[in-house]
């Protein structure tokens, strides 16, 4: 198995994110997901409405940014591609060139997109892993799967679409972290300033803190 540049397999996968002391939010009852921005009118779609669309399965790694991959997983969804064919297109103002999303989790956790990677072979709208719905620690009811971007663009919780024609400003601008803004994982694109392997020390310590918490949010859980 051939892994990208500083990755290590890891056994399972754990839940991932900065806000591991707490538990994943809520799944509403009727879930939706808004669409704002470059519109007509901005648009409310409920979740269950993604089971009209052309479906998917995709079988890749999950890479993140501190080091670790999780190998060999299925994810099933609505390919991002038709979905923005099918829902967004139609719904765009006339006229506007979209070149940037953010994709916003209930979590209130953001990631700003280039529309062409948006727009990538193996991107999906995923409600389901290995066969199963996803659990609130991978992001349910619904996720952005992006997998040749590293987790940090694989919004969990997906609950908002904005659709820009300009770069909108990155959140992390003065963070020592700073994202970088294409997160491609075989560029090894860790750091919006600094080369990936001058990164990887500092955030592979990061991995011990990620498992220790996930287990003990998984303890509190049980």
């Amino acid at each position: 198995m051939t892994l990208p540049p500083g990755q290590r397999a890891l056994r399972g996968f754990p839940r991932f994110g900065k806000d591991l002391k707490n538990p994943p939010p809520p799944v509403p009852a009727d879930p939706v997901i808004k669409l704002v921005g470059a519109l007509a009118e901005d648009l409310t779609l409920p979740v269950k409405d993604l089971a009209g669309l052309p479906r998917r399965e995709v079988r890749a790694d999950f890479h993140c940014v501190a080091g670790w991959s999780a190998t060999g997983l299925v994810w099933e969804g609505v390919g991002f591609r038709d979905f923005y064919r099918e829902v967004v297109q139609p719904a765009l103002r006339p006229g506007a060139l979209v070149s940037h999303l953010v994709f916003v989790g209930a979590d209130g956790v953001r990631a700003s997109v280039l529309l062409e990677d948006a727009l990538g072979e193996d991107v999906l709208l995923a409600e389901h892993l290995d066969g199963e719905p996803l659990t609130g620690e991978h992001g349910a009811p619904v996720r952005l799967v992006s997998p040749w971007q590293y987790g940090y663009v694989n919004i969990k919780h997906l609950c908002r679409i904005e659709f820009h024609v300009t770069a909108p400003p990155p959140a992390d601008r003065w963070s020592p972290l700073a994202a970088h803004s294409r997160a491609r994982v075989w560029k090894e694109e860790r750091h919006r300033r600094l080369p990936g392997r001058v990164v990887r020390p500092l955030y592979r310590v990061l991995v011990a803190g990620i498992r220790a918490a996930s287990a003990r949010q998984g303890r509190k859980q049980g």
